[in-house]
């Protein structure tokens, strides 16, 4: 539980929007109804701006995992429920409090170091994430002005990786295609065919009095990978298409396993993200881009320019219940964790937060339809996200500090369904100390025992642990050639669906794309309702 400050009582009391959480969603939609003129008061329960897309140390995040893994206790039912100071209009209704992550496990393997450079580290609850040059995150950032309280570095290089250990170059323009040495010139030539007829692709868009090569309607509706085929690119070509550029999840070829198929149309769409996030912006190298700092820097740019706009913040202050109407069921305010009560129109929450089923009971469908978006509701389509973290010393590539790694589906092992993606950041980008990089891997799973298993074997696949010296005589040169682990950090991530209401919403949790896209989208479709 966290020790609360005695804060004094906030003033005013009414606002027209109160957001709880500091994650993306939340605080694009606070920057959003402040710079509209609204007032606004934003609140998070955490010490820290960011709510589940920060950026900690390592003992932070230790202990930010470990907290939020375990559901708090419930208040003992010899203790009477506050009412609000006008009973006779309002009631209130416990919230409870739903954890997000399971099966975590930290690692030290080397705690001397990491104990004296521990607050050095600037680590993503959220990783891998990465942001495109022509992201609409990007676009909403130059346009609010958030840009001016974050910058970016570029990832310096892509690659697709197999269970070899090889990391092959994604060739994703004209010159990467050329000076690679994993394809064949047949290839090659296959390659820039295809590139070239998915640029005419969207120059007709542009300009439809010049005569180009199209792809036909029934093409464009017909499955990405059929269409790949169709332009006679060979399987690892159409991996890196499929992986490494459009950042497909699920394996395109097994349609038992494979919850979305992706459409040509779709696939086009992603191609153009990633071919118009190439030289985008004169210091970025490539289509992508990370935030110096951590991506915890993302929400608090928001947040600051929210706040330049008149919102009001508050950290380390939980909120406990909601107040609606006793007559209506109209949601009317919220009571923080002090005990004071505030008013507003319209209130946005951390997809932490949850109505507990048995204070429905009680309620009328009124009441109980104003809270609707508050009921635990299971996971998107039962899915998880697996995640680890990795602090090593030494590169996976000795000449470059950031870059992504894919794995495709079944590249690791057979039964490997979807795609690890793998995120290795340096000093350069402030988020560890000089010789050290972080690693951050993914993979969305059914259970946190497929998720985990995923993980270890694309970490054995990258790196390598601490050898007793008793035992060094087992290393081989291809073991030494790997970075050496000194720290790791597994957990398994829910993830769960927002739910968008009249006067009450609840924001989606980090979901398992390498982007901002869903959620930015997610903040939009919020700040229109509100």
């Amino acid at each position: 539980m966290i020790d609360l400050p005695p804060y004094p009582p906030l003033d005013p009391s009414n606002y027209y929007l109160i957001v709880v959480g500091t994650g993306v969603s939340e605080s694009v939609s606070a920057a959003a109804a402040s710079s509209s003129g609204s007032s606004v008061l934003h609140l998070d329960p955490n010490p820290f701006y960011g709510s589940h897309f920060a950026s900690l140390s390592l003992p932070d995040l230790t202990s930010f995992l470990h907290s939020n893994s375990v559901s708090p206790h419930p208040p003992p039912p010899s203790s009477p429920p506050i009412l609000p100071s006008n009973s006779h209009e309002l009631i209130s209704v416990d919230l409870v409090h739903r954890s997000l992550y399971s099966s975590v496990e930290i690692s030290s393997f080397d705690s001397e170091i990491l104990e004296e450079h521990s607050r050095r580290f600037n680590v993503d609850l959220c990783g891998p994430r990465v942001v495109f040059c022509a992201d609409e995150s990007i676009n909403l950032m130059l346009k609010s002005g958030a840009n001016n309280y974050v910058e970016f570095k570029s990832i310096d290089a892509s690659f697709v990786g197999d269970s070899s250990g090889e990391l092959r170059n994604v060739p994703d323009s004209r010159a990467a295609i050329f000076k690679s040495k994993s394809l064949t010139l047949l290839e090659k030539n296959l390659l820039m065919k295809f590139f070239k007829l998915v640029q005419s692709q969207l120059a007709e868009s542009d300009d439809t009095t010049t005569t180009t090569v199209k792809i036909s309607e029934e093409d464009m509706e017909s499955p990405f990978v059929d269409f790949l085929a169709k332009m006679r690119l060979p399987p690892n070509i159409k991996s890196i298409i499929l992986y490494a550029i459009a950042m497909l999840d699920y394996d395109q070829d097994n349609m038992e396993t494979c919850r979305h198929l992706l459409k040509t149309k779709e696939g086009i769409d992603r191609l153009a993200l990633y071919i118009k996030s190439m030289g985008r912006f004169s210091n970025a190298l490539g289509a992508l881009i990370y935030p110096i700092y951590g991506q915890g820097e993302l929400p608090q740019a928001f947040c600051r320019r929210a706040a330049v706009k008149g919102c009001i913040y508050v950290l380390r202050m939980p909120i406990t219940a909601l107040l609606l109407d006793k007559e209506t069921g109209d949601y009317k305010g919220v009571r923080l964790a002090s005990g004071q009560e505030i008013f507003s129109q319209k209130l946005i929450l951390d997809p932490c937060i949850n109505v507990g089923l048995e204070s429905l009971s009680s309620l009328t469908d009124q009441q109980n339809e104003t809270l609707r978006v508050l009921v635990p509701k299971a996971m998107i389509n039962k899915e998880k996200i697996a995640r680890g973290i990795c602090v090593i010393r030494g590169s996976v590539k000795s000449d470059i500090s950031n870059a992504l790694i894919v794995y495709p589906p079944k590249s690791l092992f057979p039964e490997q369904l979807t795609a690890i993606r793998v995120l290795q950041l340096g000093s350069g980008v402030a988020v560890c100390p000089a010789d050290m990089h972080v690693l951050y891997f993914s993979i969305l799973c059914e259970n946190d025992d497929q998720g985990i298993k995923a993980l270890l074997s694309a970490m054995s696949n990258l790196i390598r642990l601490p050898v007793p010296e008793s035992d060094s005589s087992v290393e081989n040169d291809t073991c030494e050639a790997k970075p050496l682990l000194l720290w790791r950090a597994l957990y398994v991530q829910e993830l769960v669906k927002g739910e968008f209401g009249g006067t009450i919403s609840s924001m989606p949790s980090a979901d398992g794309s390498l982007n901002y896209k869903e959620t930015v989208e997610s903040a939009v479709k919020v700040s229109k309702a509100i």
